[in-house]
Order: C-alpha cells, then structure tokens, then sequence
C-alpha cells in the first residue's frame, strides 16, 4: 500500500473541492488553523499533472429503469480530474468521491497513464454530496482493472465498496477509536492545514481509547476543535479526538484501551458529523495508518453468493458501449 506519493497529489484538487463545497454552502471557506477540520462532506481528490479526457461519454440514465444513477466514462489523457471536467460544475465533487475509492491502490502521480479508462455510477444526495454505486478504473501501468461495488455486508450498519472477489476496497486502522463508521473521509494532509484522519459517523457514536495511557486535556480552541479529548499514550504519543458531542473523561485520569472517552458530534469547525484522529510526536505528526498498521476485511463466505448477485446487479448500471 502506497501512501506517501498519492497524498502528495490530492492535495490540489482536495483544496479545489473543498472550496467547492463551502462556498455552496456557507459562502466562503474556514480560517486556517492546525487543529480546524472541515469533514464528513465529499471526500478528498487526487490532483495529477494538468490534461484533457478524450472519448469521454456524457452523462446519462443507466440501463435500468427508473433510475437516478447517472453513468460517465472516460479515456484519460492525462489527468483523472481533467477526464471527470466532462461533467461541468459537478465534476470536482465526483471525481473527488470516485478518485477516493481508489486512493489505497492508485498512486496518481506514478500510475496514471494516458489510456487508461474510467467508469462510474454516481449520483447526487440529498445533503449536497455524491454517491458511488460501481467505479472501474482499468490501469495500464498496473496491468488490472481496479473495481468498487457498494454493498452492506452482513452485521454492518453500513454500506462499504469491496471488489468483485469480496474484499474490501479501503483499509481499517487496527485497533482504532471507532468501532464503527460509515466511511473516511479524509486521510492525513489531504489540506494543508489537515492533520489527522477523519471518520464520517453519526453523532453519538463512542469513541474509545486505542491504546493505554492518560487524559491531558479536554475542550480546548473549542471554536475550531468543539468538545475534544487529547491522551498521551504510554508511548509517549498524543492524540487528539476533536469535534465531539460528549467527553467522557477528565484531564490526569488514566485510561484503559477500548474505554469509552467520548460521543462522536459536529461541534467546532465541522460541517458534518464526525471524527477527527490525530496522533503527534513532540512536533511531528504521525499517519494514523503507519502507527496503528491497517488490514482488509473480506466478506465471509455465507455472504459470497449475495454479494456475487448484487455486483452482477450493479454490472448492469454501467451499459455497454
């Protein structure tokens, strides 16, 4: 899994987009601050070398009938942003959903060759974000065809996007604060004023204590961080839980892992429901996925079979040419 490279590319559409969305819904994007985070809303894109989509299908109603889904397709000649401009003043927004989906596997700034294809079914939700329901990206330099289908595995209040084997497209911290969650939304410096991981969850969720250690402060720069919770694990790492609902916890009180230390919310600088996690050692800021580790799930066998019905469901949303 290639983290570092890729990061480096979202950053400029991620900023394009984020200014996107704010400026639809509050007029003007937040002030900068290290701790300020703007979450939980169309998730974060690759930006690559500047370009042009050749080839590129129009959007329309996929096969089925009755449908919201829209269908778009794409050579790319240079860029995944430049291909998903075929789309107007949508296209940042759902180039930055469909660009996140294969953010674990497709490093942009080394893996995106002129060629390769894009297609995807997406539409608009009713709370001014986009909806993935099948991405394809077929990669020459990688000799596959990277897949995503949405489905809600068994036992899962949420849906998630797994490949047509049944294993899931994005990675799951080990051990992380969350037991669960409906999707990340941003990893570490997709802005530049972004330092930690962000998990879209409804308000209340629990939050717990990833590891041993004790409480060094709570509710601090409330007007960007909301209610929080900051612990210094035995390590000696800190980490910081903002945006909160509830603390459930003091500053001196030591904790034990898997203790519940606070309700996931929207408050602070936040424009929707979530979590944000981030870890610092002394003055260096540390990648969530690098200090935890990080594993796929894969569906288990009884579900296979449904899950094979779905895609090939799904399949039929994405027409033939």
């Amino acid at each position: 899994m290639r983290q570092s490279p890729f990061l480096i590319g979202l950053l400029a559409l991620s900023v394009a987009l984020n200014v996107y969305l704010l400026a639809t819904r509050h007029g003007a994007p937040p002030p900068d601050t290290r701790d300020t985070v703007v979450a939980g809303e169309a998730p974060s894109a690759p930006e690559e070398d500047a370009g042009e989509a050749a080839d590129a299908t129009p959007p329309k109603p996929p096969a089925s009938a009755n449908s919201d889904w829209r269908v778009f397709k794409a050579t790319v000649e240079h860029s995944i942003a430049r291909a998903f401009e075929q789309l107007g003043a949508e296209g940042p927004a759902v180039a930055a959903v469909y660009a996140r989906l294969f953010v674990w596997d497709l490093d942009a700034q080394q893996d995106v060759l002129k060629g390769d294809r894009i297609e995807v079914v997406w539409r608009p939700t009713a709370d001014a974000n986009y909806d993935v329901a099948v991405a394809r990206y077929v990669s020459g330099k990688l000799g596959k065809t990277l897949d995503a289908y949405k489905y809600l595995a068994p036992d899962d209040t949420w849906p998630s996007w797994w490949r047509a084997d049944g294993t899931e497209v994005p990675f799951r911290l080990v051990d992380g604060p969350l037991d669960d969650y409906e999707q990340v939304t941003s990893l570490l410096k997709d802005r530049p004023t972004h330092a930690g991981m962000d998990f879209k969850t409804p308000v209340g969720t629990e939050v717990t204590a990833p590891r041993r250690g004790k409480v060094v402060q709570t509710d601090w720069n409330t007007t960007f961080n909301g209610k929080s919770v900051e612990l210094e694990y035995e390590d000696g790492v800190h980490a910081k839980f903002l945006h909160l609902d509830a603390t459930k916890v003091k500053p001196g009180q030591a904790v034990k892992a898997g203790q519940v230390i606070g309700l996931t919310g929207n408050s602070g600088r936040s424009t929707a429901p979530h979590l944000h996690y981030q870890l610092e050692r002394g003055s260096t800021i540390l990648d969530p996925l690098e200090y935890h580790g990080s594993s796929r799930r894969k569906l288990p066998a009884a579900a296979l079979e449904p899950f094979k019905a779905e895609v090939q469901r799904l399949r039929t949303l994405l027409p033939a040419e």
